[in-house]
């Protein structure tokens, strides 16, 4: 069956439809964007039977509450949100009209609801994913918004339950590559990024993570031509204080980067929440 599946009751700080997003435009100044956790809506297609790109709600911070417009086959993966019925990381059946409620998570930042044959809005230059930085794909979702599923795919779920590991507390550590611009950087700074805690500031969104922590000083002076971006690209601006990109990150910067986050450890970058403090090392090998 396919047709209207959601009703969104309420978002949150921030909910957005996403998938795996919309790679190999940055030439034309397009960004990839999709979800800020990709591990995370893999998982939950996986979960429901979808293929690991079908289009899911990437909630923020909790608060997200829908009603099923008819019998659903969903799941939650993610921030460890606390669920009105069933549970994270497990299919859950709704009845036609039953609500599902995503409290505040004890730890991370995004969830992902998916729903068996994943949501249909309609697609902008190939992907579902909101772009907040270009204000591509569908508006961030608001109350009394209906979304519709496709039809189910032939394939059943293999499994119930997915009893991940999940780190979302506590420091997390991610692993760099210096570069391409760390020698415009003092070695004082240099090692400062690889030795000191960075807090999570509250600016922070799909675009980028902003880092309070020590100035980091230039050794070069000067300007740079704008170059291209990529996710994970740790910008530095005048100021000092390293932006982490995320998600939504513009596709050229003028400001040099320092490192580069490895994309493996992307996910776990974007499940850190403001206030939260992280670390950088050199990966090895």
């Amino acid at each position: 069956m396919s047709g209207n599946a959601l009703e969104i009751l309420a978002t949150g700080p921030l909910a957005t439809v996403q998938d795996l997003g919309r790679p190999g435009l940055a030439a034309i100044g397009v960004g990839a964007s999709g979800a800020a956790d990709r591990s995370a809506l893999r998982l939950a297609n996986r979960l429901v039977g979808n293929p690991e790109g079908a289009a899911a709600v990437e909630a923020t911070l909790g608060g997200l509450a829908v009603r099923a417009l008819r019998p659903l086959t969903v799941a939650v993966t993610g921030a460890p949100a606390p669920l009105s019925t069933g549970a994270a990381r497990s299919v859950i059946q709704l009845a036609e009209g039953e609500r599902l409620e995503l409290g505040t998570p004890p730890a991370g930042l995004r969830s992902y609801l998916a729903v068996r044959g994943g949501l249909t809005v309609p697609e902008v230059l190939g992907s579902r994913s909101r772009d907040l930085l270009a204000a591509l794909g569908p508006p961030p979702l608001a109350p009394g918004d209906v979304l519709p599923a496709g039809p189910a795919p032939a394939a059943f779920p293999c499994v119930d339950l997915a009893p991940v590991r999940t780190a979302f507390g506590g420091e997390p550590e991610l692993r760099v590559a210096l570069g391409p611009r760390d020698d415009w950087f003092t070695p004082e700074a240099v090692r400062r990024l690889l030795s000191e805690p960075w807090t999570v500031g509250a600016a922070s969104d799909r675009v980028g993570m902003r880092l309070e922590g020590p100035a980091l000083e230039r050794a070069v002076g000067g300007e740079l031509p704008s170059e291209g971006m990529v996710p994970g690209a740790l910008q530095v601006p005048p100021g000092g204080r390293p932006v982490l990109f995320l998600a939504d990150h513009p596709v050229t910067g003028g400001y040099p980067v320092v490192a580069c986050v490895l994309r493996a450890d992307l996910d776990l970058a974007a499940q850190a929440r403001p206030g939260q403090t992280l670390r950088f090392r050199v990966a090895r090998g």
